[in-house]
């Protein structure tokens, strides 16, 4: 078997649903011929990792440890999907304060002992502000962290092909912006369906104005359906567009939909959020995105959500005050 690379790529995690989906995923792609995965729940990490061996995929180096140093040393790439879970009736938004915690103590590792990775994707919610907080204390460049956006999007898409009754390839760049979260932004001027621009076609009898409405709650709702569906939260999905991220960094096929990355410009200041972005090799490079002036008024108000979660944060002294963020990680 043929890998991308050799360089040690971690999956933080890895004893969830998320991550040993996504470490099927890396290995199943080919990204690494060195993969670790780490978990705190030693007897379930084990058993991901024996399932895994028992695959019988050639080539592969696959360790395991519920030791966080032994994972993070020497690693060159990251993806974490080892917050807690959204449960029924669950926003991602109420997870905020566990899993601050547990960023801020990914980031200080990250810092401690690894320093020279080049790439780290993160998966737990709320992602905007657990990717905000691993930033600011691994001391990274904000071109090295992503978080997890994408999702939105996907669903975005997934919904216009069940209404269009078109193939997914027919749907060119639907988009969502700004929090993966209750909050998000969802555009319709940046798509097209079968090449047609979709500002054309909401109105008419292939898509009722009110249809479209409803669209776009359950886009929104699309994390809390799954739910409903399934008794958990979703799994497969996530870990595929991540893994996908990080495929990109090692220097795989460019991702282009919108990914989390840290923002700090004349008109968003000192935050993390789903930009038009594209990860490579060289990191993530992000621009603002267009839209009517409804649409950019929603990614304003979603911009304000995200600054309220990320203030609360540093009420709680998970993050010190934005002044002072320098001081932690010179990057920024």
């Amino acid at each position: 078997m043929k890998y991308l690379s050799n360089d040690k790529l971690v999956i933080v995690g890895a004893a969830g649903m998320i991550g040993s989906n996504m470490a099927q995923t890396a290995i199943m792609m080919g990204l690494s011929s060195n993969i670790c995965l780490y978990d705190p729940y030693a007897p379930g990490l084990e058993g991901v990792a024996e399932e895994l061996l028992h695959c019988g995929f050639p080539g592969l180096n696959l360790s395991y440890t519920s030791d966080i140093a032994e994972a993070l040393t020497g690693a060159r790439y990251i993806v974490n999907s080892g917050g807690a879970a959204r449960k029924a009736g669950m926003t991602r938004e109420d997870l905020l304060k566990g899993n601050a915690l547990i960023a801020e103590e990914f980031g200080k590792n990250i810092k401690k002992y690894c320093p020279d990775v080049r790439h780290v994707v993160v998966v737990f919610n709320p992602a905007d502000i657990t990717g905000l907080i691993t930033l600011i204390w691994s001391g990274l460049k904000p071109s090295q962290v992503t978080t997890l956006a994408a999702l939105d999007s996907t669903r975005l898409q997934n919904e216009l092909v069940k209404w269009m009754k078109v193939p997914a390839e027919k749907i060119d760049n639907s988009r969502t912006y700004g929090g993966h979260g209750e909050q998000m932004a969802v555009f319709a001027s940046t798509t097209r369906v079968d090449g047609k621009p979709l500002t054309q076609i909401i109105g008419t009898e292939a898509l009722p104005v009110d249809e479209w409405e409803a669209m776009k709650t359950r886009v929104v709702q699309g994390g809390k359906h799954i739910i409903d569906l399934r008794g958990r939260s979703s799994f497969q999905s996530p870990a595929y567009l991540s893994i996908r991220m990080i495929a990109a960094a090692m220097g795989g096929e460019p991702f282009t939909w919108p990914a989390g990355t840290y923002v700090n410009d004349d008109k968003f200041h000192n935050i993390m959020m789903a930009m038009e972005t594209t990860i490579t090799a060289n990191g993530v490079s992000f621009r603002e995105p267009k839209g009517t002036p409804e649409e950019e008024a929603a990614l304003y108000k979603s911009y304000e959500h995200l600054c309220a979660m990320r203030d609360e944060v540093i009420s709680l002294g998970v993050l010190p005050p934005v002044a002072d963020w320098k001081q932690y990680n010179p990057n920024l």
